[in-house]
């Protein structure tokens, strides 16, 4: 492997770097050596927005797919290959303001005009996926899209008038040629292999599965990184040093989403809002957790292989695929076992791959002719963009009024992502009554001994854990189910 510079496109120019430490962030280069200072730093932890860019690469279709992403978790080796966009970038060669900017001041949605930047590249990735398609974002589209940028000192309603208000200015042109012209030509490059002078752990980033396989069976003791949502805080916040480096985020085989006849098969590369978008179209009850994982920018750069193998006993993706009967597909070398999610988890965030193993596929079971009633709900202190106390995902399989199969998994309630063995026992064979939930609400004392924290009591989880399995029977229940607007706020506030 011949070391080579990271290249990628920046204001109108190739840009190579060849010094910078493989973990030197996004936002540290822009604001330290290309004085970009638009760009601030808020959390440094991907959570305020404040950090947002937008990173541009080529699509399935050949064409540019524009997408937010945080800049202070996010590892400048990277953007290799792929074009990166700053509030420096929007406005016109004249200085005359970008619609989303013009409208921010209009609607007077800037106060002191620190996290201002961020809803702007938020916004003007909006704008640019909708004018792409032709489309123009409903109040409530805007509203996700923004969902990672949590600075409101103006309040909500400003910022989102000037979200709709943008689309009614004239729309400047970008030229999508150039940038295409520059992402082909940096395909050319042969794969990544950075290796800084003075800097001994080295960055590989190989492009395809059989290339990725071979060097992690090589460098077992190499860290495998994926978007960084989670290992970039080990740099930014506990200042780790995360040794040699396997990016995956190249290795087209792990992006890709394959639905079959009998199955949902998600790459271990492919994106958590690619993933989420898969599974909600064959489970649309999905919707809502979806949309309440992480934010957008941290859903386009994070991946679902990744907060599978990161192993979080509060990941939201664990519990989800769990109910559905999810299997891993693991792999060293050559070889490829698989696993049912559920067994995969030993302790506290520890796992059963072997040293130069890695998790290559989730494969998600699906729907068929089964008579499946499936939710999943998330209790977090904030709506948006928050770490869950408790999530609880639950499926059941019904013949006429009894029970033929239970999966109850639950995050937040153990050292690991569980099922509720006790409590699907409950529920097996029995009618889907209220006699059978109380049953299984009792049970659940017994799979559970939930941990006091900062999100929540024991006692509030246990209670919170019962709670959810009755909501979910007075959503599925044989007689008088209750419909969305009865049970969610927002689904109510919707329907008006």
């Amino acid at each position: 492997m011949t070391p080579r510079p990271i290249r990628f496109f920046h204001r109108g120019a190739l840009v190579e770097i060849a010094d910078a430490a493989p973990t030197r962030t996004v936002l540290e280069w822009l604001r330290e050596d290309a004085r970009c200072t638009g760009t601030k730093e808020g959390c440094a932890e991907g959570d305020c927005g404040a950090c947002t860019v937008v990173v541009g690469e080529l699509d399935a279709a050949g064409g540019v797919s524009l997408q937010p992403v945080n800049a202070c978790i996010r590892f400048l080796p990277t953007l290799d290959g792929k074009a990166l966009f700053t509030v420096e970038d929007v406005a016109g060669p004249d200085g005359a303001l970008h619609p989303v900017q013009q409208a921010l001041v209009e609607c007077h949605g800037s106060q002191c005009g620190f996290c201002t930047p961020g809803f702007v590249m938020s916004l003007w990735a909006c704008f640019q996926r909708h004018q792409a398609a032709g489309t123009v974002p409903t109040r409530q589209q805007l509203a996700d899209d923004l969902s990672g940028n949590l600075c409101r000192c103006t309040g909500y309603r400003p910022i989102l008038d000037a979200g709709r208000r943008a689309f009614e200015l004239p729309a400047p042109p970008l030229d999508r040629i150039a940038i295409e012209v520059a992402l082909r030509a940096m395909r050319q490059d042969p794969p990544l292999h950075y290796a800084p002078a003075g800097a001994a752990p080295a960055f590989h980033a190989p492009r395809t599965l059989a290339g990725f396989a071979a060097l992690r069976e090589a460098l077992p003791q190499a860290r495998v990184l994926a978007g960084s949502t989670d290992m970039g805080l080990w740099v930014t916040k506990q200042f780790k040093d995360l040794g040699e480096l396997i990016h995956i985020g190249e290795v087209a085989e792990l992006r890709r989403i394959e639905v079959q006849a009998d199955r949902i098969v998600v790459g271990a590369a492919a994106s958590l809002e690619a993933a989420w978008q898969a599974l909600v179209a064959e489970w649309p009850t999905l919707r809502d957790v979806w949309l309440r994982f992480a934010a957008l920018p941290l859903r386009v750069a994070g991946t679902m292989g990744g907060n599978v193998a990161n192993g979080s006993p509060i990941g939201d993706s664990a519990p989800v695929l769990m109910a559905l009967g999810a299997t891993l597909a693991l792999r060293r070398g050559e070889r490829v076992r698989s696993m049912p999610l559920e067994d995969f988890y030993v302790d506290y965030m520890k796992n059963r791959l072997e040293p130069g193993e890695f998790l290559q596929a989730i494969e998600v079971p699906r729907r068929g002719g089964r008579a499946q009633a499936v939710r999943a709900y998330k209790i977090s202190k904030r709506f948006d963009c928050d770490i869950s106390a408790v999530c609880a995902a639950l499926a059941i399989e019904l013949e006429g009024e009894r029970i033929t199969s239970a999966r109850l998994a639950y995050g937040g309630m153990a050292a690991t992502v569980r099922r509720a063995a006790r409590a699907e026992a409950a529920l097996l064979g029995q009618r889907w009554s209220e006699a059978t939930l109380r049953a299984a609400m009792a049970a659940l004392a017994q799979d559970y001994t939930p941990l006091t924290d900062m999100r929540a009591s024991a006692g509030y989880r246990l209670q919170v854990a019962q709670n959810l399995l009755r909501r979910f029977w007075l959503e599925t229940r044989p007689h008088d189910p209750l419909p969305e607007s009865a049970v969610n706020v927002w689904a109510r506030e919707e329907a008006l």
